[in-house]
């Protein structure tokens, strides 16, 4: 059928992509380039793939004639892409076309077309001739293509506000503006919220990831080829910011990565630490109460990539500002990758993994963190032992998961990385979105809003984990005093749950009292949490938010139908 066939012809266009990344590494080692010749050749093969569409572009420049060029697939152009990375800093590139997994299509001064990380690119000013004549002929020119949008990035190859830090001594040279923090804030699509959205088949007739199984009433369990937890355990030597730079916040962000694209959404972990020893992170502090999720280093990770390449990728990162300028800002203080499955396709071992940390960003190699260490390296077989134990590492332990684990990740969606601590929490919500999707709606072809809270705004807790935590105390006290048949009950516990997110979350998420939800920011989150805390209380006392909802004291946010209608069509995820 349609679908078989794509996924064949996905898996031979994957394999196809994989051997020609290893000529290009091979044809790096000895100092080759492209030509024309391997260019041309490389389009002819891609385009021998029914599934590429071959599609002709035209763009116009200013003070340049018309340029036409053919779009091939992502893969081909990626190995070009290797090219441009090559120049040096303050080149001019044509951007043709903005990819959402952050690799943009470019073409340099030789004509010659590639992927770069977007990461690596600033905006140019086009510069202007200062003779009149040659003002008047191109302001003619760009008259007759005014309809076109001009479009030209500079390669930065570092960022110039890690070079001055740099120079400054603020920070090691191997430090980046972080790549994974630059995704998250472009929008959506690398965010827990967007992951947790039903996915459609590529026939758009059918949820691919969200099936019904009419003999037990609710979703089928959906096993995937990735499917672990990972416990980030902690990180040792890492380099300290001179005192000019205020550290907000030391976290990892981790997402599943084959090399080239981001695969998953990104996860965050706050990190701890002891003045004693600032350069060694941990996680998972022991604390009293519930431990909030942002601190949490226990994570499930699932996804159904066939890539032979994928892996978790780690980015550590800090949130600083800047003492004289009041400057805020992200910074990677290094990057691990792990693989996932050997050359032969087999899971690599559950244990626990020592894995270094690299400079720079993921598309960079053999930039240290900290160069100064090396530097200062002596010749003697002690002197480098002594080096290499003030390495900065990383250590996380990927675990197997149990039957009982298993079955109850296999109720997620088929790509999603998150805390252990909530993942109940998602299945009550799946099961919900299930009952709404597939059991409840009469007419299946029927796209009109439905009337549901829970799935209209449960999304937007992944975003903020003050409310998850808020949520997850509020199900525990209520779970607390259930009987044991009540507990095996699912029909119960889920109108239960119900009761709880209506009692709990959902008022807090439409109050003006709660401040905006701010990354890094203690003054923000302290009050938040005061906000969140008095409303469980008063909820609590009061057994129920009916009362506190009808206080004169209390003020919401104007009513929008998007609190309560759920538009599954608008909320789609987009297959990748």
């Amino acid at each position: 059928n349609y679908t078989q066939r794509k996924e064949e012809e996905e898996k031979l266009l994957l394999k196809l992509s994989q051997q020609l990344w290893k000529l290009v590494a091979q044809m790096d080692k000895h100092n080759l380039h492209f030509n024309g010749i391997v260019h041309a050749g490389l389009e002819r093969t891609l385009k021998n793939c029914s599934l590429i569409p071959s599609i002709t572009l035209t763009f116009s420049l200013k003070n340049k004639t018309t340029i036409t060029t053919e779009k091939t697939a992502s893969e081909g152009s990626a190995l070009l892409g290797l090219f441009f990375l090559k120049k040096g800093k303050g080149e001019v590139l044509l951007i043709h076309d903005k990819k959402a997994d952050g690799w943009w299509l470019a073409e340099n001064s030789k004509g010659e077309r590639g992927l770069v990380p977007k990461t690596y690119l600033a905006v140019s000013v086009l510069q202007t001739s200062s003779v009149h004549n040659e003002d008047e002929e191109s302001q003619e020119e760009s008259d007759e293509h005014i309809e076109v949008v001009d479009e030209t990035c500079k390669i930065v190859h570092p960022n110039d506000t890690v070079e001055v830090l740099a120079t400054m001594g603020a920070v090691p040279a191997g430090f980046r503006l972080s790549t994974l923090f630059q995704l998250l804030e472009e929008g959506n699509q690398f965010r827990a919220s967007y992951f947790l959205q039903p996915e459609l088949t590529p026939s758009q007739l059918a949820f691919k990831d969200l099936v019904w199984d009419s003999e037990k009433n609710t979703i089928q369990p959906r096993p995937t080829r990735v499917s672990l937890i990972v416990t980030l355990c902690s990180c040792k030597m890492i380099p300290l910011p001179a005192g000019s730079i205020q550290v907000l916040s030391r976290h990892v962000r981790l997402c599943l990565f084959d090399g080239n694209r981001v695969l998953s959404n990104i996860h965050t972990v706050r990190a701890t630490w002891q003045p004693k020893n600032p350069q060694m992170w941990t996680f998972s502090p022991r604390v009293t109460g519930i431990l909030p999720s942002l601190l949490d280093g226990d994570c499930f990770v699932r996804s159904n990539s066939p890539s032979s390449d994928i892996g978790l990728l780690f980015e550590l990162g800090i949130t600083y500002i800047r003492n004289s300028t009041g400057e805020r800002g992200e910074l990677s203080c290094g990057w691990a990758f792990q693989k996932l499955f050997t050359s032969d396709g087999m899971p690599v071992p559950s244990k626990m993994y020592e894995l270094p940390l690299n400079g720079g960003t993921p598309y960079e190699r053999g930039v240290e963190v900290d160069p100064s260490i090396s530097r200062r390296a002596g010749s003697g077989v002690l002197q480098q032992l002594i080096t290499l134990k003030k390495q900065p590492v990383l250590l996380v332990k990927l675990r197997s998961l149990s039957t009982q684990s298993k079955d109850i990740l296999n109720l997620l969606p088929e790509t999603l990385i998150g805390s252990m601590c909530y993942i109940h929490l998602l299945i009550f919500y799946r099961q919900i979105l299930g009952d709404a999707l597939l059991k409840d709606r009469i007419n299946m072809q029927s796209a009109d809003l439905i009337c549901n809270p829970i799935l209209a705004t449960f999304p937007q807790l992944m975003d903020q984990p003050d409310l998850m935590d808020a949520l997850r105390s509020a199900w525990a006290d209520r779970e607390r005093n259930l009987k044991r048949s009540e507990k095996r009950d699912r029909e119960f516990l889920k109108s239960l749950f119900v009761l709880v997110y209506h009692d709990s979350v959902f008022p807090l998420l439409q109050s003006t009292f709660l401040p905006s939800y701010k990354w890094a920011e203690e003054e923000s989150e302290a009050s938040r949490w005061r906000v969140i805390a008095d409303f469980l209380r008063k909820s609590r006392e009061n057994d129920g938010a009916l009362q506190s909802l009808l206080s004169s004291e209390n003020t919401h946010k104007a009513f929008d139908i998007s609190e309560l209608a759920y538009d599954f069509l608008g909320e789609m995820r987009k297959n990748l």
